[in-house]
């Protein structure tokens, strides 16, 4: 009941920021046309809200997979939305082209959208914008591949495809309000949104709010087994689990408080809470979760081409086999060369109306 009330209240606030443009599906798209290259679990989280919100009608949408099978999935799921045997014939006339694919094929969709864009048959509009949703390629790379001017790189994670998601993006200066904030309307559909002028803070969010879900899945996996351990059905203790991350959290936001604070609520002195905590300490708990953090960050940063020595333990002016000799300092799974400059620091944080 709590997860239903609370994708009603993401919908009806949707709906209240969408206001400003029209409540009415028949007279009102965010985009002339939206594309959608590759039609994946993000493609599709993305795919449902617009059409069950009224925000973008199925007919001013097309979508291009490598799989057949995969279109004729969308197709039968959204009846009215156009699917493409080519790159080069979805992305026609369309405003708001989405890069919904892996990593390694962001390439091959580059050089087909060039192609287009170089054959002077006008098939990509001038005033194009690319949303990607793919982690680690920096907008750079986009811009100087697809010849695309405006770029939107966004970084969404799984509870999107439940509405609850929460995304960090960033875009090229010559993306302009008003296409920001139709940009916003989008990605407004499936959770929260969070603008950063500094693009670096997209490598900073896959560590937390993009890869953020495994670790979290990963302490409740652990708890119910615990649970299974001590003698609860899996069925109970998975309830248990669910139930103690979902309340935590929504205390967590609607008190405001510090998390050491409300911690320290928990905890008596000498109480079993306590125990827990001194086993969790004494473990590293807290060190082993700021490190995975860490190192999902410097593997987001190889992935964009970028240097992964950065944080604790690392030197960007050290060369990382001297790293190794002196006093063996841990280095990354995926050692790339130090970095020639240092990293921009952000000068401040987009906000939202």
């Amino acid at each position: 009941m709590i997860m239903l009330a609370n994708r009603l209240l993401s919908a009806a606030t949707a709906g209240t920021r969408l206001a400003k443009f029209s409540t009415s599906a028949s007279k009102y798209n965010i985009f002339d046309k939206i594309t959608f290259i590759g039609t994946g679990k993000m493609g599709q989280a993305m795919l449902s809200p617009l059409i069950t919100q009224n925000l973008q009608s199925p007919s001013s949408m097309t979508v291009y997979d490598v799989s057949d099978a995969a279109l004729r999935k969308v197709e039968e799921l959204y009846p009215g939305i156009k699917a493409s045997s080519s790159i080069p014939d979805a992305i026609a006339d369309s405003n708001l082209i989405v890069y919904g694919v892996k990593p390694q094929n962001v390439c091959k969709v580059h050089a087909e959208i060039r192609r287009a864009k170089l054959d002077g048959a006008g098939t990509v509009r001038d005033d194009a914008i690319i949303l990607s949703v793919v982690a680690g390629t920096p907008i750079q790379n986009y811009v100087e591949r697809s010849l695309v001017t405006k770029v939107a790189r966004s970084m969404p994670n799984t509870p999107a495809q439940i509405g609850c998601g929460v995304t960090v993006w960033s875009c090229t200066d010559n993306v302009d309000a008003n296409e920001r904030r139709r940009i916003t309307a989008v990605l407004d559909s499936f959770g929260k949104t969070v603008f950063v002028e500094d693009e670096s803070f997209i490598d900073m969010s896959t560590s937390i709010s993009g890869s953020g879900p495994a670790y979290i899945f990963m302490l409740m996996e652990a708890m119910i087994d615990a649970g299974v351990h001590m003698g609860f059905s899996r069925e109970t203790a998975t309830t248990l689990v669910h139930h103690t991350l979902l309340g935590s959290t929504k205390f967590a936001m609607e008190t405001g408080e510090h998390p050491a604070v409300l911690r320290n609520s928990v905890t008596s002195p000498a109480g079993t809470t306590a125990s827990a905590i001194y086993e969790l300490e004494n473990g590293k708990f807290r060190t082993v979760i700021k490190d995975a953090i860490w190192a999902c960050y410097r593997r987001s940063l190889e992935m964009g081409g970028k240097s992964s020595q950065v944080g604790p333990n690392r030197s960007p002016t050290i060369p990382v086999d001297l790293q190794v000799m002196m006093n063996n300092i841990p280095i990354s799974h995926h050692p790339v060369e130090p970095p020639m400059g240092e990293m921009r620091v952000p000068s401040s944080f987009g906000k939202k109306d």
